[in-house]
């Protein structure tokens, strides 16, 4: 497993190289043991892969929701190469580590132990790791539309790192990018022009009171990118901020967009000049997951938990909850590492996981 583990930190996997390369390294290795298994391909380089154990059907089945994309490495140093596995003191060091090729590698190592050791399946096992989690959820898209033989199901189980707490519960991901549009003019005759840039900044004030006017307890709102203007001599027409919404369970994401579109308008009032777009980046819904579902009990005795907990990241799990599954989130590594420099993941997690997901299928399969 540490071994596929540190192939899958090495294919690199960013937005920019894509996840082929990441599929194909998991293929070969179900296919070393004769699994099942099924590469969706698309644009040259972005990738879906589905693997499949059959059983006598008696029981439903159960899917593991991976993911395959990593976030680029940032501008941080790096004490090693992010994207050449460097194992350290009782740990491995990569891009993508903890999040979540850990949990995928962990998943896939249970599988295959499950296949060698001929025992009798009650119900199938579905292995998905999907493209573009990280950014617009294309790959599990692509298999909702795709897929026309999504079987019954017991649970879904997304690996993501959990510090192997139990999660049931995380918030949506809204993600925004408002323009605001000026007009050009020389940097020498501002007066002659309407600067976007201080637009934004009008705009930028009022959202200071916007999360608490008008966001539901629990949800956040960070102002992330902002991108204006050509050249220093030049008046800026055009000016757009990122903004990173997580709601809850209880947010509308339609209301939202309507109480920006208000808020708009009234900056408009007090300002005649000022223009602005919304487009929608992402728009992920969150997850609540009934804890009284038999699924969840059963998931919990089986890992010795005492209770789930909520989240505040998301997970592509909630594109399945429609599907009236419980969605379970649980896996090896610290949430706290994801998306940082020196990102690891402790190799004695990586083992103990394994056991875990082993567990879990024969709990609920067997």
């Amino acid at each position: 497993m540490m071994k596929l583990l540190k192939n899958l930190i090495n294919a690199e996997s960013t937005p920019k190289k894509g996840e082929l390369d990441a599929a194909k390294t998991i293929a070969d290795f179900f296919k070393k043991t004769a699994i099942d298994v099924n590469i969706d391909s698309w644009d040259k380089n972005r990738a879906n892969i589905l693997a499949h154990i059959k059983s006598n059907s008696q029981k439903p089945a159960i899917l593991f929701l991976c993911h395959l994309d990593v976030v680029e490495p940032g501008q941080t140093h790096w004490k090693s190469n992010p994207f050449q596995a460097t194992e350290k003191n009782g740990r491995i060091y990569g891009r993508g580590a903890a999040d979540m090729k850990a949990g995928t590698a962990a998943v896939a190592q249970a599988i295959v132990q499950i296949h060698k050791s001929n025992i009798p399946l009650k119900g199938d096992i579905f292995f998905l790791a999907s493209a573009g989690e990280e950014s617009d959820s294309c790959g599990i898209k692509r298999f909702l539309k795709n897929y026309k033989n999504i079987p019954n199901l017991t649970a879904v189980i997304v690996p993501e790192p959990t510090d192997f707490d139990v999660v049931t519960s995380h918030n949506g991901s809204f993600w925004l990018r408002i323009a605001t549009t000026g007009k050009a003019a020389h940097g020498a005759t501002p007066h002659l022009g309407i600067n976007a840039i201080s637009s934004a900044k009008i705009l930028l004030d009022e959202l200071e009171n916007f999360k608490s006017q008008y966001l539901t307890k629990g949800c956040s709102l960070s102002v992330n990118t902002i991108t204006g203007g050509n050249t220093i001599n030049i008046v800026p027409d055009y000016c757009t901020i990122g903004i990173d919404i997580r709601t809850t369970i209880d947010q509308s994401h339609q209301e939202i967009i309507d109480k920006l579109h208000q808020l708009f308008e009234k900056i408009k009032k007090q300002n005649p000049d000022f223009n602005a777009e919304i487009q929608i980046i992402r728009d992920v819904n969150a997850l609540q997951t009934d804890n009284e579902s038999q699924a969840v009990k059963q998931f919990l005795s089986t890992v010795a938990a005492d209770k789930p907990i909520a989240v505040s990241y998301c997970t592509d799990g909630s594109f399945l909850a429609p599907l009236n599954v419980p969605v379970i989130i649980f896996g090896p590594g610290n949430p706290q590492l994801c998306h940082k420099a020196d990102e690891y993941v402790e190799i004695k997690d990586c083992e103990k996981a394994v056991e875990h997901y082993k567990n879990i299928i024969m709990k609920f399969l067997t």
